[in-house]
């Protein structure tokens, strides 16, 4: 019990002292209430939003729109990254089309994604699927290539079917390297939903820190920064959670 309480003691150590310290920069008056707010008003407008059920709104939205541009880039780079892993083919074909748009922030693709999609929820998505794709798919391949090359040379003695070395042999093979590829891809989807919201979102994390910009108040934005991260450690601590559960050999 000490142990724990020793432990957590020291988790929550340094955001106490930067809580101090920035509370003691705006009592000394370091800093200006227009450009930094103190930290009792952070909390002023949490239970504002809270109230009035503004922050549920916009962490719904933007939850909503993580989950299906994550969603879409995981089915996509596991099918591609499989088809790259296995076939040399498929690799060079795709190598230099992957190499020259991985690089390409996703925010790069707003006014493309404008243009295509127009300025609704597709568009939002699709900014969201494309920062999300490529670590998972650059995590699937190298998973792939990493399997000990002998579980297929057995497969192939037992005349095993395409479809179920895949789903017995490689998937399960790849699997720690496929996790650790989901966690970036989802932290990178909840970075991206802040671009994607860009695009004339009425609601949303990221246009609660745009609408706080506009209205020059520094506490919505830092807020909204909170929620991001706050909301973000608690989906790579679950996905922690299942990568323990699912990938227990490892």
């Amino acid at each position: 019990m000490i142990a724990r309480v020793l432990v957590w003691a020291q988790y929550l150590a340094l955001p106490a002292l930067i809580i101090a310290i920035w509370k003691i920069a705006d009592v000394v008056g370091w800093i200006q209430p227009y450009t930094m707010s103190a930290p009792e008003e952070i909390i002023a407008s949490a239970a504002e939003f809270i109230e009035d059920g503004t922050l549920w709104a916009h962490l719904k939205a933007s939850v909503e729109r993580v989950f299906e541009g994550f969603g879409i880039a995981l089915v996509s780079a596991l099918i591609l990254g499989v088809a790259i892993g296995l076939s040399r083919r498929v690799e060079i074909w795709t190598s230099a089309v992957l190499q020259i748009l991985q690089p390409i922030p996703p925010i790069a693709w707003i006014p493309l994604a404008i243009l295509w999609f127009g300025i609704g929820e597709a568009s939002k998505i699709y900014i969201i699927a494309v920062g999300a794709f490529f670590p998972i798919l650059v995590n699937t391949v190298e998973g792939i290539k990493n399997i000990d090359k002998r579980f297929f040379e057995l497969a192939r003695a037992y005349e095993t079917p395409r479809l179920r070395v895949i789903w017995r042999v490689i998937l399960p093979g790849a699997l720690p390297f496929i996790m650790a590829g989901v966690r970036l891809g989802l932290s990178m989807a909840w970075i991206c939903v802040v671009a994607a919201e860009l695009i004339a979102a009425q609601v949303g994390v990221g246009y609660m820190l745009m609408d706080g910009r506009s209205l020059a108040r520094p506490d919505m934005v830092i807020l909204g920064m909170l929620i991001i991260g706050v909301v973000g450690k608690l989906l790579d601590d679950a996905l922690q959670l299942l990568t323990k559960k699912v990938v227990r050999w490892n």
